[in-house]
This record gives structure tokens, C-alpha cells and sequence, in this order.
């Protein structure tokens, strides 16, 4: 008998279906959800289950598995567009206290592909721009994020706001091979350029760091440069960690285009989804020294809202 999320997805309503791809409605009892200490935001917003991007790496695919769906590709095949997300966040935000930091995307991509047609991150953003005070952060491999441009301007105007855009690689044929339908990372910078431009806050995060594919300084340094050059204020990354659902993935996908890699990664991997020890120190230091040679900062500046929270009853009374 299914309970919880695997009954709500099982009642899902079907909005949409292309190619392989199905999208569902899923009900929700909250759109905002508390992280574990530590985190660097106090709440994540993730408007969709599911991604169609199919990466290989993603950690998230675990998530359709609480919905009763062990085959980890139905991750990308069964999209869930979130119901009533503007009213659960109006709501929600009630729970926010002064200066806790909400982040948008941090499971699935915020941009993907269903956003096109259901634009429940654009119904998100709204309501943000709808207040002030607030500290928001945007985590996409997408360049449909520059749809929104005027409004994520207008947003900053009253709140704290960063754009973190995710580029493995500049090589196009192996970001096709790792994120099988995410956009070019061409077109990743040409966003970040454009934004830059608007004056919003952005960086770029090498996100996931994969040891022996996209580790090298021959990887790295050419990306840095090219987000400094597109006006990325900040750069990282961070190392690979494979869960066991991503490993069902992750594995086939090493044996057929880096065989070699297999054994390694399943001697690493199989123990722990994390990397510890030596090798996690040389990819600090390495990112560290290459972020530094370019000048870009390991993360965002805190700025101040051009109109801060109380700014306009202040103005109320002028200097005499």
C-alpha cells in the first residue's frame, strides 16, 4: 500500500507528455524546506522532482525512489511540476527568520525543460519580487534562465541575490557524454555574460569535480578564464560524491566511455559516496590557485539591496 510522497505521485495528475518524457502535477503540503546545519542556506526550493537534464552524476535520483520508483532513469523520464507553488511560498515564507539565506535549485535544475511550459520558477521568483529583505540564491546549468532577466533585476533591486551557474567542462562532446540534455556550456557563459551585464550577481561552479575526467588544470583553467572573462565575480567547485542511486548510473555510463576509470571508481566509491584524504586537498589547492590567478572570489560578496527593508517609510523623513 503507498503512503506519503509515493501515493501523492501515484494520484499525479498528467499535464504533459513528450518523447519518453511524462510531466505530472504533484500536490504539496510546503514548498520551502529546512536543510541540515551546516549548509551555507537555511532553506532550498526545488519546484520540480525530477530532471531532464540526465546527468549522470546526480545524486538527487534517490528522490523518485521515496515515490516508489527504484529504476533511476525514470528520474528523467517522470517530471513533477509542484502545485500551487506561488501560494505554499507565500505562505511558507512565514517561517523565514532575518537573514536566513533560500536557495532555488539545489536538487533538481530549476530550468530544465518542463520550466518552459509550467513556469513554476518564474511563479517563484515573483513572490520574491514581490518583498524585500530577502537572500535568495539560483543554482541552474541553463540558459533559459535569461527568460527571466528583467524580473531577477527587479528582484535584486530589494533583496540579496546570486546566480550560480554550473560548468563542468568547456568541452562540448563531454559535457554531451556527462549531462546528456543540459545546454552547451557555450551557451552557459553567454548567460553569465549577460547577466554580469545586468548587473546581477554571478559565478561559476565546475560542479561535479570527476577525478580523471574533468580534474585537470587542463580543465579548469580554461574554464576560470572564461568566466572571469564573461564577468563571473566568483568561482569553485567541489568533488564528486556518487550515492548508490547515481552509482546504477553512473557506472554503466564509466564501462562504455571511460572503461579504464571503471575499477577505480568502483574501489573509491562502493565504500563511501564521498572522497576524503589526499586527493580532496590537491583539488582544493588546485581550484584555490586557479580561481586566485584569475581574480575571482571563492564566493559570493554579500551586497546591499539598492532599496533596503524600511527604506522607503525612512524616506518619509528627509535630512532637514
Amino acid at each position: 500500500m503507498l503512503v506519503g510522497i509515493a501515493k501523492l505521485a501515484a494520484e499525479s495528475e498528467l499535464l504533459e507528455s513528450k518523447r519518453q518524457v511524462e510531466y505530472l502535477e504533484l500536490p504539496a503540503r510546503s514548498i520551502l524546506n529546512r536543510t541540515k546545519p551546516g549548509m551555507p542556506f537555511a532553506w532550498a526550493i526545488n519546484p520540480y522532482r525530477g530532471c531532464e537534464f540526465g546527468c549522470r552524476y546526480c545524486y538527487a535520483r534517490y528522490t523518485h525512489e521515496f515515490m516508489g520508483m527504484e529504476d533511476g532513469r525514470k528520474f528523467e523520464d517522470k517530471i513533477y511540476a509542484k502545485a500551487h507553488t506561488a501560494e505554499l511560498l507565500r505562505r511558507d515564507l512565514r517561517k523565514v527568520l532575518p537573514g536566513q539565506s533560500i536557495a532555488i535549485g539545489t536538487a533538481t535544475d530549476p530550468y530544465q525543460p518542463a520550466e518552459r511550459r509550467f513556469g513554476k520558477t518564474r511563479a517563484i521568483l515573483e513572490v520574491f519580487a514581490e518583498g524585500k529583505g530577502r537572500s535568495v540564491s539560483i543554482t541552474t546549468k541553463s540558459d533559459l534562465i535569461l527568460r527571466d532577466l528583467p524580473l531577477l533585476a527587479e528582484l535584486q533591486r530589494k533583496n540579496e541575490l546570486h546566480v550560480n551557474m554550473t560548468i563542468t567542462t568547456l568541452d562540448s562532446d563531454l559535457a554531451r557524454l556527462i549531462e546528456i540534455r543540459a545546454p552547451r556550456p557555450d551557451l552557459r557563459l553567454e548567460a553569465v555574460r549577460r547577466m554580469a551585464e545586468a548587473g546581477l550577481s554571478v559565478g561559476v561552479f565546475s560542479n561535479p569535480i570527476m577525478p580523471l575526467i574533468t580534474d585537470s588544470e587542463e580543465n579548469l583553467e580554461p574554464l576560470a578564464s572564461a568566466a572571469a572573462a564573461a564577468g563571473a565575480q566568483y568561482f569553485g567547485g567541489g568533488v564528486l560524491f556518487l550515492m548508490p542511486c547515481a552509482q546504477k548510473i553512473f557506472f554503466p555510463f564509466l564501462e562504455k566511455s571511460f572503461p579504464h576509470l571503471l575499477s577505480r571508481y568502483r574501489q573509491r566509491f562502493e565504500a563511501s559516496a564521498y572522497l576524503r584524504g589526499p586527493y580532496l586537498e590537491t583539488i582544493r589547492a588546485r581550484v584555490r590557485r586557479i580561481r586566485e590567478r584569475h581574480g575571482l572570489a571563492p564566493a559570493p560578496a554579500s551586497h546591499a539591496p539598492e532599496i533596503w527593508p524600511g527604506g522607503e517609510q525612512l524616506a518619509l523623513f528627509p535630512e532637514p
